[in-house]
């Protein structure tokens, strides 16, 4: 059973593949980039645990490249503007999210969003989902001088939350979210139904739990 945790204050999302399912628009712009480039789109289930480790990797997946390739710059350029032209175009909150979120603020507990996804397309993507009034923060990958797995966002994070990092909860599918949580002194868990690839070993990221679905995390939060 999940330790007794009464002084719970905050729950702290990463965005991509734990509070949003963004795959499939991600997967969208990925493939129109290489059908423009001849060359042939890629499964969907291919892309989809590529996505949390965010567009470095998308590009690294379907094109090869990496930062150091003469073409790299055009290529993210042309991926980043495609994704944001498209950038609610199928995205929605994972099944259970939005009980979850409603169940948080009738409790009279804050949440809010620390992700690496910059700020040019955090911002929008909250405001499509109507969500950025609701947030008691959001925190995105250039908000700070560091982003996750550093600690200074998580930080931020409470600032702005009016919280300490001891009365937080933490929620990522990535081993940096993890690694970020807890080196900022917050409880920490693994979101499984998010963007975790073949080769991840979660139980050996030091996170208290891990949940199945959004709503497991309540047991966290009750108890």
């Amino acid at each position: 059973m999940p330790p007794s945790k009464p002084y719970l204050r905050a729950v702290l999302f990463d965005l991509d593949g734990t509070l949003a399912d963004t795959a499939p628009d991600l997967a969208y712009a990925l493939n129109v980039a290489l059908q423009e480039h001849g060359k042939a789109p890629l499964p969907f289930e291919t892309i989809r645990p590529v996505v949390s480790h965010g567009g470095k990797a998308l590009i690294k997946l379907g094109f090869g490249y990496e930062p150091e390739h003469p073409h790299y710059e055009t290529v993210r350029a042309r991926f980043l503007a495609i994704y944001a032209d498209n950038i609610a175009r199928e995205t929605v909150l994972f099944p259970g999210m939005a009980e979850l979120l409603a169940t948080l603020e009738q409790s009279g507990l804050r949440w809010g969003v620390v992700t690496n996804k910059p700020s040019w397309l955090t911002d929008p993507l909250m405001q499509a989902l109507a969500l950025s009034s609701r947030a008691a923060c959001i925190v995105s990958g250039d908000t700070t001088a560091h982003a996750k797995p550093h600690p200074e966002p998580m930080f931020h994070a409470c600032r702005t939350a009016g919280v300490s990092p001891e009365q937080c909860l933490y929620i990522g599918d990535a081993e940096r979210d993890i690694e970020a949580g807890r080196r900022a002194g917050m409880r920490t868990l693994v979101a499984l139904f998010g963007y975790l690839l073949p080769d991840d070993q979660p139980l050996n990221w030091g996170a208290d739990g891990m949940i199945s679905t959004p709503l497991e995390a309540l047991a966290w939060i009750r108890n």
